[in-house]
């Protein structure tokens, strides 16, 4: 891991506070417009990597609005060493081999180089690497384009409901998964995953005799939890040590989970997901074996 001050690239982790992770804010956020889709809705390029939940959310509100035609995909490999993100072949915007490469295009770019990322293929920049607002972008910009769906996910008469919901997914679920797993010290993990647990046991109760969390549709809401549930079993129990409970103990949240799997299933990754987590951190994994199992199928 590492990240880049004035463009210059360091290893290693950004500064964490008494043994506690701490998530850094994206910065670059540029928001488009459908007259900026409009001029031309070939333009922008998503950078992703199968492994990252927060790009997840990307990759699949682009299968579930029908954007692939417009908005080309480029993967990151799933190991990510020390010098951050690679391509297994150099990108075909700027010839990139690295990630962070793309990221100077300010040389005096200072942060974590992470993805996702929405590229700009006329100005040669980064547009915008906060998944949040890339998915709130892809759910209306390319609206009314040929092949797009018109279903709304992020309708502005249940926002008052969904933003409050997903602060509490992003701050007990989405980002209580790394917290418990990056802890440096006993008593930090021990309460970042009691903490976690307890808002998984929440969440069960909240989907009791539910198909979803907000309405009677998939919403962004929805996307935002199961990035994170999907990775549950495979990676977080055993990698992060979130192992009180698995989510197949959760019998509401595995329905749930089930459910979303079969409508976005084309977007998921085991192997990836699974060779990243075990692979790219030899502070916790210092072996690199990635395990077997669990041998779980959503589709069924």
């Amino acid at each position: 891991m590492g990240y880049l001050v004035n463009g210059e690239w360091r290893v290693g982790h950004m500064p964490m506070e008494k043994g506690e992770f701490v998530r850094q804010p994206s910065v670059l956020r540029g928001i488009l417009t459908q007259k900026d889709i409009a001029a031309n809705p070939y333009r922008y390029d998503l950078y992703v990597s199968h492994a990252c939940p927060w790009a997840h959310r990307t990759i699949i509100m682009r299968h579930l609005k029908g954007l692939e035609q417009y908005i080309n995909v480029h993967v990151v490999e799933a190991y990510m060493g020390e010098d951050g993100w690679s391509f297994e072949s150099p990108e075909p915007n700027i010839g990139a081999k690295l990630l962070r490469d793309l990221y100077l295009s300010d040389p005096r770019y200072t942060g974590r180089v992470t993805v996702p990322l929405l590229w700009d293929k006329e100005t040669g920049s980064i547009v915008n690497n906060e998944s949040s607002e890339i998915i709130e972008m892809f759910n209306s910009c390319w609206d009314g384009l040929e092949g797009v769906s018109e279903t709304d996910y992020m309708p502005q008469d249940l926002k008052s409901k969904m933003d409050p919901l997903n602060d509490w997914i992003y701050e007990h679920i989405n980002n209580g998964v790394y917290r418990t797993g990056f802890a440096e010290s006993q008593d930090v993990y021990r309460d970042e995953c009691e903490a976690l647990f307890k808002a998984l046991d929440q969440l069960e109760q909240m989907l009791n005799g539910r198909e979803y969390l907000v309405s009677d549709n998939l919403l962004a809401t929805d996307i935002r939890l199961f990035v994170t549930l999907i990775r549950f079993d495979w990676v977080y129990v055993g990698h992060f040590k979130c192992n009180i409970r698995r989510i197949a103990d959760y019998p509401n949240i595995s329905r749930y989970l089930k459910n979303i799997y079969g409508q976005v299933a084309s977007t998921v990754n085991k192997d990836h997901i699974k060779n990243h987590y075990y692979q790219s951190h030899p502070w916790i994994n210092p072996n690199q074996i990635v395990p077997l199992g669990p041998d779980i199928d959503y589709s069924k």
